[in-house]
């Protein structure tokens, strides 16, 4: 139901000229790249939506054929956004979601990428160390250091 949507409104949108989309990941491609994961994702998923081999020729022929349902895009599991958002790896220990797929979808959309904030975080440590040895030394000097 929630792809014959997302299908046919992107489709009125695409003939009006208008900006609407979805994103297909391919997940047999290793380069494949996903869109930003934001937390209105529970609304429809249409940021990212995994791409399960539906033939588009057919369905705009049939498109309710049984087997090309079978291919229809998915919506990623909360797991798989945890992953997205760098909670946890597949061959890592799992990140527990203790709440609703709903709640889930809204506190990975609008968390910040862990591996980035890790990598930004070592960037500052050294800085936030030297200023705060300079405050120590500022305030053993009484001030007058500089």
């Amino acid at each position: 139901m929630l792809w014959k949507y997302l299908y046919r409104y992107a489709r009125k949108h695409q003939a009006r000229g208008n900006g609407f989309g979805y994103g297909l990941v391919d997940p047999a491609n290793p380069h494949s790249v996903a869109r930003t994961l934001s937390a209105r994702y529970y609304k429809d998923g249409a940021e990212i939506l995994v791409d399960r081999g539906w033939d588009r020729p057919l369905g705009e022929k049939h498109f309710d054929d049984p087997l090309n349902q079978q291919r229809r895009p998915r919506r990623l599991t909360p797991r798989e956004c945890a992953r997205l958002m760098g909670f946890e790896s597949p061959q890592g220990a799992r990140f527990r979601i203790p709440v609703s797929d709903t709640q889930a979808y809204r506190q990975f959309g609008n968390s910040v990428v862990v591996p980035v904030f890790a990598a930004v975080a070592k960037l500052l440590a050294p800085r936030i160390a030297q200023a705060v040895a300079r405050r120590e030394a500022d305030d053993n000097d009484g001030g007058c250091s500089r």
